[in-house]
């Protein structure tokens, strides 16, 4: 049964009045142009080997997105989108790039639910063809500390989807990371808790873990991650054989931390890695020369007692490993620019707020890397790049290294 027909609850923005008013203002690498044309579904020149596009627009606020690269070469980028985080009827969408294409298709809804707020989709290709999605689900207005996390699938590449069920129903079961595929096909899809209700107040009891399935979803065996109080959205990778590595977002907006594991069950306590954090989502990704590259924002709060808390949300970077996140010899922003243009409308609630956040991050089959993300809230941007354009640039933000331009 498709449910992509399904209305929110407020009115459409309509894509083309959205791009019309969305004045690129963003600043790059300093060897990059800033772009003086107006961004479009479609990939286009903004620097020095670096493309960028905006997905359509359905709703006034978009947050939290994940990309996913099927089998047929097509790239999904899921988000939560309605009128803003937390209100009731704010669902899941998704923009799909075609296999050859460089444009973004129109964005469609897949779930929403009155009375509840979707958040942190995850989207997910088994074996089989079938494309599952996972997503969070909360009472409308009441915070994180009732979440459960539901799943729908699709025969269809993403066309038309099941009807939507309850998939861990513990009380502020979350996701946002991508699932790995273990040694032995099994599903390893991370996840944390949040009993409380906010990101920073009581903050310091949400904690990680891992959720593994042998069946192809049926049962899961859950996986507490050690000391990873205040540590949540673990982004896993497989390195290797029996070999995985997990980097978290810290509650204490000090330092992305870093654990590893040799079967995605028992993992050591994390400890922090040179990259700083905000209290805002990671993500990594493994590339085919065995690098990872991190999209994180280059930032944290201050220095002194370890308590929760939050930093600005810019800029937005991207770093280099080549031994599997103990040391970065790379990195470069993405965004970098403190002001939103006055010309520029603003999400529900968000005036006057920078924000460039959430990334996700994905290699393609030419090897580039996409990066997706929040951008003030207003919709989701998508930027194009090779490994050695993060290798020829710097950042302003805390983390920095040496760099020799080489693109």
């Amino acid at each position: 049964m498709s449910i992509s027909k399904k209305q929110l609850f407020f009115p459409r923005l309509v894509a083309t009045g959205f791009a019309a008013l969305l004045t690129v203002s963003t600043a790059y690498a300093a060897d990059a142009a800033k772009p003086d044309a107006m961004l479009s579904a479609t990939f286009q020149k903004v620097g020095p080997g670096l493309q960028a596009s905006m997905l359509p627009v359905l709703y006034p606020s978009s947050h939290a997105s994940n990309l996913l690269r099927l089998a047929n070469g097509d790239l999904l980028c899921f988000w939560f989108s309605g009128t803003g985080e937390g209100n009731s009827g704010v669902g899941i969408v998704m923009s799909r790039l075609p296999k050859g294409s460089q444009t973004w298709q129109q964005t469609t809804l897949i779930d929403n639910q009155e009375g509840k707020s979707f958040q942190n989709p995850v989207g997910f290709e088994d074996k089989s063809g079938r494309l599952w999605l996972f997503h969070t689900s909360q009472t409308a207005r009441q915070g994180q500390a009732d979440a459960n996390v539901m799943k729908l699938w699709s025969d269809d590449h993403g066309k038309t989807w099941s009807k939507p069920e309850v998939l861990f129903s513990k009380p502020g079961a979350f996701t946002r990371q991508p699932a790995v595929i273990m040694d032995d096909g099994a599903w390893l899809l991370p996840m944390y808790y949040t009993p409380s209700k906010g990101i920073t107040k009581g903050a310091e009891s949400n904690y990680s873990v891992t959720e593994i399935s042998s069946d192809s979803g049926k049962t899961w065996r859950e996986c507490t991650v050690p000391d990873s109080a205040g540590l949540v959205q673990p982004s896993v990778l497989k390195t290797g054989r029996h070999s995985y590595v997990a980097f978290f977002r810290s509650r204490f907006a000090d330092w992305v931390y870093r654990a590893t594991s040799t079967d995605g069950c028992a993992w050591t306590s994390p400890v922090k890695t040179a990259l700083p954090n905000n209290n805002s989502s990671i993500q990594a990704t493994l590339l085919r020369n065995g690098h990872i590259a991190i999209a994180f924002n280059n930032t944290r709060g201050p220095e002194g007692p370890r308590k929760t808390g939050t930093a600005p949300r810019v800029p937005l970077s991207v770093a280099l490993s080549e031994d599997k996140g103990l040391s970065w010899t790379a990195v470069r922003d993405l965004e970098s620019s403190h002001v939103v243009p006055a010309e520029v409308p603003h999400a529900p609630g968000r005036e006057g707020r920078v924000e460039y956040s959430y990334p996700a991050i994905i290699q393609i089959a030419n090897n580039d890397l996409v990066v997706a993300y929040t951008y003030h809230r207003l919709g989701i941007k998508a930027v194009k790049f090779s490994e050695q354009w993060i290798k020829g640039g710097t950042s302003t933000g805390i983390f920095n290294v040496t760099q020799k331009k080489s693109n």
